[in-house]
């Protein structure tokens, strides 16, 4: 069993920036074959979809597309914590923002149904 809890969601003007935690416990190590910890969001009316992840034997990360260039994930081992960081934010940002973990396999690292375990959610709203 791994727990997720996200902190560090808000209100925060275009152009802004916020940063998002994860932190995780749990048996992550123990008994979860741990391959990545990812950043997902949803908005209002829209499907959940990929943000960013980090591999976690190798620290390689991956991004959206929409947020290349503008949003960084990284790790801190000591704490169990994923990170993101959002800077320039715009208004299309704007969604609930989970993150979650996935097993080590052979499977995509931007696919939603990938990730078994998830947080419960962080706000962030971006007013133009």
């Amino acid at each position: 069993q791994v727990q997720l809890v996200e902190s560090g969601g808000g209100l925060v003007q275009a152009g802004g920036s916020l940063r998002l935690s994860c932190a995780a416990s749990g048996r992550i190590f123990s008994s979860y074959n741990m391959g990545a910890m990812g950043w997902f969001r949803q908005a209002p009316g829209k499907e959940r979809e990929f943000v960013a992840t980090i591999i976690w034997s190798n620290s390689r990360t991956y991004y959206a597309e929409s947020v290349k260039g503008r949003f960084t994930i990284s790790r801190d081992n000591a704490k169990n914590t994923v990170s993101l960081q959002m800077n320039s934010l715009k208004p299309e940002d704007t969604a609930v923002y989970y993150c979650a973990t996935k097993p080590r396999n052979m499977a995509s690292y931007y696919s939603v149904p990938q990730y078994d375990y998830w947080g419960q959610g962080t706000q962030v709203t971006v007013s133009s």
